[in-house]
């Protein structure tokens, strides 16, 4: 256990995993910070944090494909650290007593003001999905081979996003809404993510080849222990 431990602590990583890990989880808490703004397209409104949420699993993909599942869960539970201090650090700047001068307190409460099941809502989407999306495609990684990245990367994130749909627009907006305006938000967002990383595979392609070349690493999951407590 000892030797487990020395290794995990003195374990080297690369500038490149730490770039995508920053990417990771810089999109993941701004998403969550700027989702509090609806948008609307024709007669479809959603969450603007979609625009940057889907970039959390196209470098979720990346992270599993070139380092491995055990790299990428040790990001996962970062991000939902980072995402829980930077809540944390909102509720602070929101209690703290305003300048006398300054009129901005209420809008500053109103825009930033995410409550509690909504934060708890957003919190579990993550964890199942982000952790959905990394099984599912270093599995599938194994069974084809390593071949057919676009169907791994589709294929996950269909799983994963419709997982963080599913949970978060029904544990935070159940018996507030009407269950076909429930189905229809869960739908519409795993739709839009869904699409999001369908458009942007070839870049997924760009950043894998060139991670992998790097790195000179292609990680195979075959005896990885996918517990996702398991850290």
């Amino acid at each position: 256990m000892e030797n487990k431990q020395v290794d995990w602590i003195n374990e080297k990583y690369s500038i490149w995993f730490v770039i995508a890990a920053g990417i990771f989880i810089t999109s993941l808490v701004v998403a969550n910070i700027i989702s509090v703004k609806l948008t609307q397209f024709g007669a479809l409104v959603f969450p603007v944090g979609v625009v940057i949420f889907p970039v959390s699993y196209i470098f979720g993909d990346v992270l599993t494909e070139v380092y491995g599942f055990s790299r990428a869960r040790r990001v996962i539970w970062l991000g939902f650290l980072c995402n829980l201090l930077a809540v944390l650090a909102i509720k602070a700047a929101q209690a703290l007593p305003p300048a006398s001068f300054w009129e901005g307190q209420n809008a500053f409460i109103d825009t930033l003001g995410n409550t509690p099941r909504l934060l708890f809502a957003s919190f579990i989407a993550y964890l199942f999905g982000e952790f959905a999306n990394s099984i599912v495609l270093a599995k599938m990684k194994i069974f084809t081979g390593g071949k057919y990245l676009w169907m791994r990367t589709i294929g996950s994130t269909l799983v994963g996003e419709g997982l963080d749909s599913l949970i978060f627009i029904t544990v935070a907006f159940f018996g507030l809404i009407p269950t076909s305006s429930l189905v229809s938000s869960i739908l519409t967002q795993w739709i839009i993510k869904s699409a999001y990383e369908t458009v942007i595979t070839p870049v997924t392609y760009l950043v894998v080849n060139f991670l992998k070349k790097k790195e000179n690493l292609d990680f195979f999951d075959e005896k990885t222990n996918f517990n996702p407590l398991k850290i």
